[in-house]
């Protein structure tokens, strides 16, 4: 396999299954799934059921492309930050296995493929929202902020929440209310879910100068943050029983999940450890991924 050198890659040459290994870990396939789920989500609530198949299909493949597509931008741009991270230098570019021309332009030709098969199977609207997403990754957070302000989870949480307007429009072809408040919960989430990963991997980040809440405001801030942004987060996240677009079976399972992270969080506080902020992450991931399967299951349990 590829090594590196102090600071500059050397590059190898791969096998041809080596290659397609890489270039799929450079797509971050765990983070599209999540992130295709709540489009499919937000697809069934709006559909007030299962969609089309017509729609359906070519929405996840689109999806997939821009998130893919993003994440492979987004590391040739933190190629250099990536190096001096333990839980980054053995990412494909940092490790030699992938060039870094080369990812640019494999995250360009996914995004182009994105907006294709959205505009042209789906519709514009819902091509132009995963476009914008993509921009707002790898420009607004990547370029812009992560490496400039702790604002930069806050302001940049919006890109991961852009898949729900994704999947609301294409089965609407506009985006409602009801869509804006999906779009708020995964908005709301994104904090205490990065803060909580930021809290485990501070040294990689104080190495690397990037400000991240912990590194810029200290972890004690860190852990209240965390806790401020669950509770709003559970306030959050009972908007759709208010306003009528999701019903009981979600808004007991919103409240118990919020309840739940809200308590994890004031463990943070009082724990202060590592394992504390690493059960905090891992529910964090678990929170969104359930929240948006209680969404499904009232859908289909209870139709509006």
């Amino acid at each position: 396999m590829a090594t590196t050198v102090g600071t500059t890659p050397k590059f190898i040459k791969l096998t041809f299954r080596e290659t397609i290994g890489a270039y799929l870990q450079l797509s971050k396939l765990r983070i599209v799934t999540l992130l295709l789920f709540t489009t499919v989500t937000a697809m069934v609530v709006a559909a007030n059921g299962a969609p089309q198949l017509s729609l359906l299909l070519p929405t996840i493949l689109g999806g997939a492309l821009a998130s893919a597509g993003a994440s492979a931008i987004n590391q040739y741009y933190d190629r250099d930050m990536d190096m001096l991270m333990d839980r980054t230098k053995k990412r494909p570019i940092p490790s030699g296995r992938i060039k870094p021309l080369s990812a640019l332009i494999y995250g360009l030709v996914l995004i182009l493929l994105s907006v294709l098969i959205l505009g042209l199977s789906v519709n514009w609207t819902a091509a132009a929202l995963a476009f914008g997403g993509a921009v707002y990754y790898v420009i607004v957070y990547t370029v812009i902020l992560k490496r400039n302000t702790f604002l930069n989870i806050i302001i940049g949480g919006g890109a991961g929440a852009m898949p729900v307007l994704v999947g609301w429009a294409a089965v609407t072809g506009v985006v409602s209310l009801d869509a804006m408040l999906l779009f708020a919960i995964v908005f709301f989430w994104t904090p205490p879910h990065s803060w909580a990963l930021a809290l485990l991997v501070n040294e990689d980040y104080t190495r690397a100068h990037v400000p991240m809440m912990p590194v810029a405001r200290g972890e004690e801030s860190t852990r209240r943050q965390i806790l401020g942004y669950s509770i709003a987060l559970l306030l959050v996240s009972l908007l759709p029983i208010v306003v009528g677009t999701l019903g009981i079976v979600y808004g007991l399972s919103a409240v118990a999940l919020g309840v739940y992270l809200i308590w994890k969080s004031i463990q943070l506080i009082n724990e202060r450890s590592l394992e504390a902020a690493r059960i905090t992450y891992k529910f964090s991931t678990a929170y969104l991924a359930f929240i948006f399967l209680a969404m499904i299951l009232d859908t289909f349990l209870l139709p509006i």
